[in-house]
């Protein structure tokens, strides 16, 4: 299939080269526009004139998922480990993409957002885990913003160590100036998990009203390893067998109402199915294990903006009413060897979100006040079922009650410009409550009601020419989930427990950053030192005591945790065919228990990456080298952890203008064909465990796509 569709892309290619002009010039070097981010400061602002670091990304139509998309950013990093779990053991690998790292902290630390409303958040319980990034459109996806350091003072809880938020395609982003129509279709082939997709895109305009309709469709198979042990059982290092169909559906409805306020309605879904054959679970006892799962989630939302630069008092705003829908489950059906009786696993975890966010923009000369409000409530369910349950074990039951979550809350934020000076003070409250139903559970409920004031101060000063040294501090926040609230189960026969914790406290985050840019011609450098410092850090933790008949697991509060780093990047332009750009990032973790410090082993290790550009006027070719250190014996907590070294990749991509609709771009992965383990993919894994080479990464792989733009 692969062959067949790289074959007829470059077909396409070919019939489109008598368009294309015979003659070759050098064009001038292109011209960057300045860079908007709506996430530093929930309005509008150029990305060198905010007090803290954003990253801005477009979505690759090439990028399978948000791993790919952000492969070689130094500083950020995707859990996915390769999956490769049991029926009622490990569940590593299974919840896919588990979500972003930034600067040492992931999960559900990380604040993720689809168009301003939030993604599920992660949840996990024994082999049951769910992902949060494998809900995101990127398919329909525009923009793709990443704030590193805390973001509660702008959206509330979660946001403790940054935000990751993804702006959906608008009308206006197809529609070229007088067009009342604009399409994009893009094929696309990956040899990596021998995957192909069909996205497609359009937009229509007429009198006040414009609709835009995209949707997409992907199938791919297991993506490969550098494992070379086939067969079954727990030597085996190839992946295992996996069918993969994904398929997004994003419809936007827009009206005007007048010169300067807008309607605009939005339907989104995003499913995915992975049916897996998991031969590395074959054993004496198990003759197989086939796992079915399936992940949705689908949200409507109505939206008013007010844009009106001209007016006395109110110069934008903003009211968006939504709804959101997701569900994971997970099934497993384990074929077990006589007389031992067969038994599957039904695992559900559900989100129902309903909610609302506005926002007013008021502004004089250079100043302006910015104001919002976020209300919203979260139907949280999880459910475990199945047949023939572990000795000890009941099923169905609930890993935590059905929980009503609420987040109330209010900021005001000001931008004031004096002189060369620009301060960004702001100040946030944020209410939650968590109240869990006695239906269909067992264990204890605890019921938990707070708030939380999260300020933010930030300084810009334009000391010079191309000189910019700015400073931030701002504090966040997260609040537990319901799962860490109550999480009741008990098994007596195995002698173990996990038990609610009434008195647990939300995470408080204080964080400083400190930095500075520059712009010397067609050059652009940043660098910057952080300090983030944690208290009521929330961890899972044995409080029984030693020895004791049942061991006892509990969420609890740790005293704190700090981690620093420094970031540097520079970018520019060499004449007028070349650009080359640098990154480095390097973070250190520690968390304190009972006054002993140890590692925080989701820090990862320091990475520097380079690229090189050239553009020429109908096509252009990309080199990115990622260098990634390993990770020491003394930054791991865990014991006899395995500590992969560190590596080298390099990464070729290429792209033709065909035509002025046409256009082909291709990519070569770790074209070197290096073999080696992330460790955000590892971590957790000891020096023991069997079968570390089906951790590996991708080993050299194509990617192909094709696109048409109107």
């Amino acid at each position: 299939m692969l062959k067949t569709a790289v074959a007829l892309a470059a077909a396409c290619a070919c019939a489109c080269l008598a368009d294309v002009s015979q003659a070759q010039t050098t064009p001038d070097a292109a011209t960057e526009l300045p860079e908007l981010t709506n996430t530093a400061t929930r309005a509008d602002r150029r990305v060198d004139e905010v007090p803290a670091t954003v990253t801005i990304v477009k979505p690759d139509a090439g990028a399978r998922d948000l791993r790919e998309l952000l492969r070689d950013e130094a500083g950020l990093a995707v859990r996915a480990p390769n999956p490769r779990f049991s029926l009622a053991g490990s569940g590593t690998g299974r919840a896919g993409n588990e979500g972003i790292n930034i600067r040492g902290l992931e999960d559900n630390r990380v604040l993720m957002l689809v168009d301003g409303i939030r993604l599920p958040q992660a949840f996990s319980f024994g082999p049951f885990g769910t992902g949060r990034a494998g809900l995101l459109n990127l398919e329909g996806g525009q923009q793709l913003e990443v704030l590193r350091g805390p973001a509660s003072t702008q959206f509330g809880s979660d946001g403790l160590a940054g935000a990751l938020a993804l702006r959906t395609l608008r009308a206006s982003d197809l529609l070229k100036a007088g067009r009342s129509f604009g399409l994009r279709a893009q094929t696309s082939v990956y040899s990596g998990d021998d995957g192909v997709a069909l996205n497609l895109a359009g937009a229509w305009a007429a009198g006040d009203w414009d609709w835009l309709l995209q949707g997409s469709t992907r199938r791919s198979h297991e993506l490969e390893n550098q494992g070379t042990v086939g067969g079954d059982g727990a030597t085996r290092t190839q992946p295992d067998p996996l069918d993969r169909e994904r398929h997004t559906l994003l419809a936007k409805a827009g009206y005007r109402l007048n010169a300067q306020q807008r309607l605009e309605a939005t339907l989104e879904g995003v499913r995915q199915r992975d049916r897996y054959e998991v031969l590395s679970a074959r054993s004496a006892t198990t003759l197989d294990l086939t796992a079915d799962d399936k992940s949705r989630r689908g949200r409507a939302s109505l939206a008013w903006t007010l844009d009106d630069p001209n007016a006395d008092w109110l110069q934008q705003a903003s009211v968006q009413l939504y709804r959101q829908d997701s569900r994971v489950a997970q099934y497993a059906f384990e074929d077990r060897v006589s007389p031992s009786a067969d038994r599957s696993r039904d695992n559900r975890y559900d989100e129902t979100l309903t909610g609302l966010s506005a926002t007013g923009q008021i502004g004089w000369g250079a100043q302006r006040i910015t104001v919002g409000l976020d209300a919203s409530r979260n139907r949280v369910a999880g459910l475990r079922d199945g047949t023939t349950a572990s000795a000890g074990d009941t099923l169905p039951s609930k890993p935590f009650p059905d929980t009503d979550y609420r987040l109330v809350g209010g900021f005001v934020q000001g931008e004031f410009t004096h002189g060369d000076w620009q301060f960004v003070p702001a100040l946030r409250y944020e209410h939650y409550s968590l109240k869990p139903s006695a239906a269909g559970y067992t264990g204890e409920l605890v019921k938990l009601s707070d708030g939380a004031v999260t300020p933010r101060l930030g300084v810009v000063w334009k000391a010079a020419p191309g000189f910019t040294p700015y400073a931030q501090w701002a504090q966040g926040f997260k609040a537990p989930t319901p799962s860490q609230v109550n999480s009741g189960f008990s098994n007596p026969v195995q002698r173990y427990q996990t038990i609610g914790n009434a008195g647990l406290k939300a995470e408080r985050a204080d964080s400083v950053e400190l930095g500075v840019r520059g712009a010397v011609g067609d050059w652009r450098w940043q660098a910057l030192a952080f300090d983030n410092r944690y208290d009521d850090f929330i961890s899972q933790e044995v409080v029984s005591a030693p020895g004791a008949a049942i061991t006892t697991y509990q969420f609890i509060n740790l005293s704190n945790a700090r981690i620093r780093g420094v970031e540097a990047r520079l970018n520019g332009q060499i004449g007028r065919q070349w650009r080359l750009g640098l990154a480095y990032a390097r973070t250190h973790g520690n968390a304190e228990v009972n006054g002993a410090k140890r590692p925080l082993d989701t820090v990862e290790p320091a990475k520097v990456s380079a690229s090189l550009r050239q553009q020429l006027s109908g096509w252009h070719w990309e080199a990115t080298v990622l260098r990634a250190s390993g990770k020491s014996a003394s930054r791991v907590y865990a014991g006899s952890p395995f500590l992969p070294a560190g590596y080298t990749v390099l990464d070729l991509a290429a792209g033709w203008q065909i035509t002025p609709v046409w256009s082909l771009s291709a990519r070569i992965d770790n074209a070197t064909d290096r073999t080696y383990w992330r460790w955000a993919d590892v971590r957790g894994l000891t020096s023991a465990a069997s079968g570390l080479d089906a951790y590996t990464a991708t080993g050299r792989q194509f990617g192909l796509v094709l696109q048409a733009q109107l």
